[in-house]
């Protein structure tokens, strides 16, 4: 088989490429426009990181080609530095040092040292994190305890609020990450982001939606009183199954005011067994704080009768698919999956190492609660029931 000739990508090409990428579109699918494979677009878009480097632009005061080429005429011709710089309204001094730094007034050629200066020009700014090695062991220090860029960020605002050589953006951090030649962050520590992918996604990266089945007989989630909705009181959950390899799972428990876990393990999937465990569990909390509970349509809630006569907790199901009307438990399930990556045997954990998860995860501070951890408001909840 004939091997096709390796293309070398225009630069309009290459933009074409990063505006696909960050609307969210395939790799394979932007190959396609180029009839090329999908390798052939990640060899471009890895080398930064999948994050689009910035679009290189002249300052105002720089020399323009147009007046390198004069420059050039008038070196050939013999003509004087300051008769350029007259006719061209700079400096005798610039003109001088462009001449200089390009091989002498014989040597001198327009188109050489345009791209000599572009090639100079290649200087990132030094990043804080490269500039401030305490503040990079910090930073890297938190994502080793699998806390997320942007609440890495937002810890360090509220703990150094004056001192802003100790405070970073999240996009700083990611980038430190996913472009290694900022020389700041160990791509080691990419294992720890929520995502441990090579290359950073856009936003509108399409996910796939997931429905565990038709369910009836249920209180649909438009008929929640309104205070759960705005999450203006405590006692309000959301809940779903983590599935694991071996059909294995553990019921995940997400407060909707504080966004405080709780993790029940359950040895089986059936009805039964995950009604029994979710009514031992609700029974460690005061009434106040556990008053409804919102699942998915999943069979595994059909004895949901059985579970609110036993403890008084109404359940609200979400629409058919629709599983993101449980949002706050769909992102604490993408957190828990640094804990419990897919393919990981769940049933091997015991109640007492899931009790531990949801303890490291309820002390990350989260930016919905102002940088506040799920543990320090809901401890304020019960003692104001107490």
């Amino acid at each position: 088989m004939k091997q096709r000739p390796r293309i070398y990508y225009t630069e309009s090409q290459k933009a074409m490429m990063w505006e696909r990428w960050q609307k969210g579109e395939s790799l394979q699918h932007i190959a396609q426009l180029f009839d090329r494979n999908h390798s052939s677009i990640e060899r471009i878009l890895a080398e930064t990181g999948g994050i689009r480097p910035a679009q290189r632009c002249r300052s105002r005061l720089a020399l323009t080609l147009a007046e390198r080429e004069e420059i050039s005429r008038s070196a050939a011709a013999g003509q004087s530095i300051r008769s350029v710089a007259r006719r061209l309204g700079r400096a005798p001094s610039t003109i001088s040092r462009e001449i200089m730094r390009n091989g002498g007034q014989e040597c001198y050629r327009a188109s050489l040292a345009e791209q000599a200066a572009w090639d100079r020009g290649r200087r990132p700014k030094t990043c804080r994190l490269a500039e401030n090695r305490a503040l990079a062991h910090s930073v890297a220090g938190k994502l080793r305890l699998l806390w997320s860029p942007e609440q890495i960020a937002g810890w360090l605002k509220r703990t150094y609020p004056d001192d802003e050589s100790y405070q970073v953006s999240h996009e700083t951090i990611y980038r430190s990450l996913f472009i290694q030649a900022r020389g700041a962050l160990k791509k080691e520590l990419l294992q720890h982001l929520r995502r441990t992918r090579a290359m950073r996604r856009s936003r509108h990266y399409t996910q796939k939606t997931s429905d565990h089945g038709r369910f009836i007989d249920a209180v649909s989630i438009s008929e929640r009183p309104a205070t759960v909705k705005d999450r203006a009181v405590p006692g309000h959950w959301e809940g779903d199954l983590l599935c694991g390899s071996g059909n294995s799972q553990i019921a995940t428990l997400v407060e909707r005011h504080t966004r405080y876990v709780m993790l029940v393990k359950v040895v089986s999937k059936d009805s039964e067994t995950l009604t029994n465990a979710l009514i031992k569990n609700a029974r460690k909390l005061p009434k106040e704080l556990y008053k409804s509970l919102t699942w998915d349509r999943g069979t595994e809630m059909a004895d949901h009768k059985r579970f609110t006569l036993a403890t008084d907790i109404k359940v609200y199901f979400c629409d058919p698919y629709n599983p993101w009307q449980r949002g706050t438990n769909e992102n604490t399930n993408g957190l828990l999956r640094q804990y419990f990556p897919k393919g990981t045997d769940i049933s091997a954990y015991s109640q007492a190492h899931l009790n531990a998860v949801a303890r490291r995860l309820n002390a990350r501070p989260r930016k919905t609660l102002n940088y506040e951890t799920p543990a320090e408001r809901f401890n304020q909840s019960v003692a104001s029931t107490g």
